[in-house]
């Protein structure tokens, strides 16, 4: 086992993050072959070589950027023509952060708190849920994660984050809702959802900003949380809370919508695919079996 390895395998142990980078693609000259690795912890330290010089300064610079995101990335570069080193070929490196899984922490362990837990373990993250109520935390409603019992503010004050950090306020009490907000908004994370409904969200916000919170951070939070799927339920609300943080993650800007709504890719024609119905509706209404309004837009 090189020793890149084992420190990546000690890095893991001891919950540190570090990022793995590792030469995929080499063309013509090149001071290391593919597969060459790399390790990059956040403050900058490295471990193993890919070749030195300012491709491996870059490369570092990258990673580092890698571990805030909490995303993997390429880096591909010509290393005369873009570095001005004297190698004369190209490289590309894939950079990956490795350490502790993402964590979603839940502040409240309501109705809608149980079904959102199980799904986020599912997903993935290491859960905390977080309530001073032992009868509502405890290991039979959520089995197989962390266990806060203590205060809340005092907890969340407490708490380290960073942007692997997934966060869900959704207690029994308007005012500690409020008073978490405050005291992790201003914080590093990856996500933070606020449940409840509009009115209690526009109501929040006036009362931070005449605490003297930053307004731009309020731009930041996810109020009312969850993706618009009409759900009711707890369980159906833990669905579209769990469909906004898969959105998140994966790092998905445009709006929502069916997968069976977006036009495909085709051969021929007009190079778009139809659903079947809509190429019936279309072919009936060539024939003659029925008249479309004037004007109107046929099914695509």
């Amino acid at each position: 086992m090189t020793d890149v390895w084992r420190a990546l395998l000690a890095a893991g142990e001891a919950g540190e993050h570090v990022a793995l980078a590792t030469v995929i693609g080499v063309d013509g000259s090149a001071p290391r072959a593919a597969g060459a690795r790399m390790l990059v912890w956040p403050d900058g330290r490295t471990l193993g070589t890919i070749g030195g010089g300012n491709f491996e300064l870059q490369v570092t610079g990258a990673a580092i950027a890698c571990l805030a995101e909490g995303r993997p990335r390429r880096y591909a570069v010509h290393l005369t023509r873009d570095l001005g080193m004297c190698c004369g070929g190209a490289m590309e490196v894939y950079i990956e952060p490795m350490g502790p899984r993402e964590r979603m922490i839940l502040f409240g362990a309501g109705h809608v708190a149980r079904p959102t837990a199980r799904l986020a373990a599912e997903l993935g993250f290491d859960v905390t849920v977080v309530d001073e109520r032992e009868e509502y935390a405890n290991a039979e409603r959520f089995p197989g994660a962390a266990l806060v019992t203590g205060d809340p503010r005092r907890w969340a004050r407490a708490l380290q984050t960073d942007a692997r950090t997934y966060i869900l306020i959704v207690t029994h009490d308007h005012s500690l809702d409020q008073d978490l907000l405050e005291i992790l908004l201003p914080r590093t994370w990856a996500w933070l959802g606020l449940i409840g409904s509009r009115a209690k969200v526009a109501k929040f916000f006036i009362r931070l900003r005449a605490a003297g919170l930053d307004e731009q951070l309020f731009s930041r939070v996810s109020a009312p949380v969850g993706l618009d799927l009409g759900a009711e339920t707890p369980e159906e609300i833990a669905v579209a809370i769990a469909a906004e943080v898969v959105r998140v993650r994966r790092g998905v800007t445009r709006a929502p919508v069916p997968l069976s709504a977006l036009p495909l890719p085709a051969r021929g024609g007009d190079r778009v695919a139809r659903p079947p119905g809509a190429a019936a509706t279309e072919n009936a209404a060539g024939s003659g079996a029925s008249s479309p309004t004037p004007g109107a837009r046929r099914p695509t």
